[in-house]
């Protein structure tokens, strides 16, 4: 929320400036010095926020810091919109003035001059005052040692291997649909080589917690897979695409006693990976994020000169990834479970069987598996934290806890899905931030959401066809990393669409110190 904010608040001091320069103001000089303090501090600010904000979920007091630094950049916000408001009521009095003065009153400018002057010395004052809790602020950021780089730190990724932890339920259909690809020859006689198929999460949360990895471990444990293919090969990408990395470990999958694996040459990686891939290979790059196409291309350059019939399976959140690693032939979508698999998922992790409990046990595990509405890690984590619970008051508590009240939840649910929020660019973070506003089930209009953004400014620019164009690119990029789903065009051309009910657990999660929502005359959320 916090670099969000922080972001949109630095594009608008700016337009103070610009103002300036365009000759439409006289800034007084406690303004402008004040400004450009103020620009200071939120610069120095901004540096830290990726690692403060992937730190949520972590020490109170960390939450405390964002929660000091919202509540400052809000009071900023409110002020920098009425500064807005004063350009733009000086413009149209100005416009006024000229047909309404003559020159045997000159005295309607002088009043008009104080008013104008007295509302600047108060804007001075006010931001100096901002600067002043600001500054502090950014004093405080010291005590914990916050990375200062402009990418900052980032959540930590769980490394994955190869191997399936547990029993899989619900995703049959989706693993015989990948064995067909992988098995059928006959697929890759007007293929490229290797033939790429992907996987995408479109369930909602980023596309987080769907089974992208479970489902390809699947696949790279089949025996007919393992017979099939001459060797198996499993990345874990997770962090930042690193083609010398990925590189190295290929090379020790497939030859461990290869000295060329410790080179930081990707000529001579490359080489090395060329000469070991003379038969059929299949490859699962797992967890990518955001690889550049440059880096892309050159990671796959020797695998096109590998046998027919070599495969290479990524898993990803972002159908961009797909689209740029020419994919989507051979896309597999994930979406969320049905409420019955769910439920099997939610038992077979809380160490008990369906049938061996109470009617009562029943009902409530049913209702505690709507929570989860359809992603299996939120029923796997939920039944792993009933396991120890005996008594049907404790599940009960479970039932009737908010999501983000659970530790649990948020650090094995929330954090993952907080992986895909950060991975967002800040100005487009406040939009999705915005939905927060309406309540889970909302559908969205397209037009109408991106005129409500354009109400709040986050454009930072005056209305016009471009602007609104910007704000539907934005809304695009929101399709495409699956914070929203069910997206449906009706015959008028109109788009419709929701976002999930666990991404709305985030958002609320993000916000809870922002907004107060009310439901049916009852505060949803109290503020810490």
């Amino acid at each position: 929320m916090a670099e969000a904010l922080v972001g949109s608040l630095l594009e608008r001091t700016a337009t103070i400036t610009v103002d300036k320069v365009r000759g439409e103001l006289n800034l007084v000089t406690e303004v402008e010095e004040e400004v450009k303090s103020l620009t200071g501090n939120l610069k120095a600010i901004q540096a830290v926020l990726k690692d403060a904000e992937s730190r949520q979920t972590g020490e109170a007091s960390e939450r405390h810091w964002l929660q000091e630094l919202n509540e400052v950049s809000d009071e900023m916000d409110n002020l920098l919109g009425e500064w807005s408001t004063h350009v733009l009521k000086q413009r149209m009095e100005g416009e006024n003035m000229k047909k309404v003065c003559c020159r045997s009153f000159p005295s309607c400018f002088s009043f008009g001059q104080v008013g104008r002057l007295s509302i600047r010395r108060d804007v001075a004052v006010r931001i100096k005052k901002l600067n002043e809790k600001l500054t502090l602020i950014d004093k405080g950021k010291q005590r914990f040692q916050f990375e200062n780089n402009t990418r900052g730190a980032e959540i930590p990724r769980q490394e994955t291997t190869c191997f399936p932890s547990g029993w899989i339920s619900g995703r049959e259909k989706e693993k015989n649909i990948i064995l067909s690809k992988l098995l059928n020859e006959e697929s890759s006689q007007d293929c490229e080589v290797p033939l790429i198929i992907s996987i995408v999460g479109m369930g909602g949360g980023g596309g987080g917690g769907l089974g992208k990895t479970t489902l390809s471990q699947l696949a790279y444990n089949d025996e007919k897979v393992k017979t099939h293919f001459d060797k198996r090969i499993w990345v874990c990408v997770t962090d930042t695409f690193n083609e010398v990395k990925i590189a190295r470990n290929v090379i020790e999958c497939l030859d461990k006693f290869n000295t060329s694996k410790t080179s930081n040459s990707l000529q001579v990686l490359m080489e090395c990976v060329h000469s070991l891939i003379r038969r059929k290979k299949f490859l699962v790059l797992d967890d990518v994020w955001n690889p550049k196409h440059s880096q892309w291309e050159e990671l796959i350059k020797p695998f096109r000169y590998g046998a027919m019939g070599s495969r290479i399976i990524v898993t990803t959140r972002n159908e961009e990834v797909a689209t740029l690693m020419k994919a989507t032939a051979h896309v597999i979508h994930l979406k969320q479970l049905s409420d019955e698999f769910c439920l099997s998922l939610f038992y077979y992790n809380a160490g008990a069987e369906k049938c061996s409990e109470s009617r009562m046990f029943l009902d409530v595990g049913e209702k505690i598996v709507e929570k989860c509405h359809g992603l299996p890690l939120a029923a796997k984590t939920l039944g792993s934290m009933v396991r120890e619970k005996k008594t049907l008051k404790e599940w009960e508590n479970v039932l009737n806890s908010k999501l983000w009240e659970i530790e649990d939840i948020e650090q094995q649910i929330f954090r993952p899905l907080l992986l895909s929020y950060n991975d967002l660019a800040h100005q487009i973070r406040i939009y999705l931030l915005y939905c927060v506003i309406f309540l889970k089930d909302y559908v969205y209009d397209k037009d109408n959401l991106v005129e409500l953004w354009m109400s709040q400014n986050y454009l930072n620019e005056e209305e016009s066809e471009e602007t609104k164009n910007t704000g539907l690119k934005y809304f695009d990029i929101l399709v495409k990393r699956s914070f929203f789903l069910e997206v449906e065009v009706d015959e008028t051309g109109k788009t419709n669409c929701k976002i999930h009910d666990i991404i709305h657990d985030v958002l609320l999660y993000m916000t809870k110190n922002y907004f107060l929502i009310v439901n049916d005359g009852q505060p949803f959320l109290q503020r810490e």
